[in-house]
């Protein structure tokens, strides 16, 4: 299974206000093990950064004067999330910018959803912490994920925080174990198998004597007489 772990920093919270992506990050997981791949960019939104917006990510309306507008990097960015399974922490907000920004293209793209499923991991972790903060900070403090690096919010940063919970909250850390690790594992429960069948096979079997036997059947006989024997019915 292809999946990749999305999240993007906005100018403000509103795309109904014209609000607009300024980074993209996504990686990019086969089988529920980081390929290395990975999608990063900042883009000019062509408008200003709200004050409250650049508190959270830092980032500033002069750094992104020189990058790329969304419809320059539209094409190899839909390259890649095309036909993967999208995981995102509170989807409908990075979903709804994106289509937002697809939908200022014309006619071109359809909304995400045409192109990629879409799991929201904040979902997940209501229905697993019900009643309890399900933050992406609150949820790396639950599962012990080290976030001491996310004093500013940032879209690939956070992409790889949200990575290592998703992998927790749906089947552990156990896979993010190296395949070498995993081989040897393998190869020592088979090896205590094999130990074992070998003792098995080594075994000394001790055989009932004639007169043993006698008196077995002379109790199965009296077990008979009370009421039924069931290993001696017939089958």
């Amino acid at each position: 299974m292809r999946q990749i772990i999305l999240d993007t920093e906005t100018t403000g919270l509103q795309f109904e206000q014209g609000h607009r992506i300024i980074e993209i990050g996504c990686l990019e997981l086969i089988n529920r093990k980081l390929t290395g791949k990975r999608y990063h960019q900042f883009i000019n939104p062509e408008r200003e950064i709200e004050a409250g917006a650049e508190a959270v990510h830092g980032i500033t309306n002069q750094f992104l004067k020189d990058k790329p507008i969304f419809s320059t990097i539209s094409e190899e960015l839909m390259d890649f999330l095309s036909g993967a399974e999208l995981i995102i922490h509170n989807a409908p907000f990075d979903v709804g910018f994106i289509n937002h920004e697809l939908s200022l293209l014309g006619k071109k793209w359809k909304p995400i959803t045409h192109y990629c499923r879409i799991v929201d991991t904040l979902v997940i972790a209501r229905k697993l912490h019900v009643g309890q903060r399900n933050s992406l900070d609150a949820l790396c403090k639950r599962y012990g994920i080290d976030n001491s690096q996310r004093e500013l919010h940032g879209a690939l940063l956070d992409a790889h925080l949200l990575c290592q919970v998703y992998l927790a909250m749906t089947g552990g850390q156990s896979s993010l174990f190296e395949e070498s690790q995993q081989t040897e594992t393998v190869a020592k429960k088979s090896e205590s198998i094999l130990k074992t069948e070998v003792q098995v096979k080594n075994l000394f079997v001790q055989r009932a004597s004639g007169e043993e036997l006698e008196l077995h059947e002379a109790i199965l006989k009296k077990m008979r007489e009370k009421g039924k024997c069931e290993w001696q019915e017939e089958r």
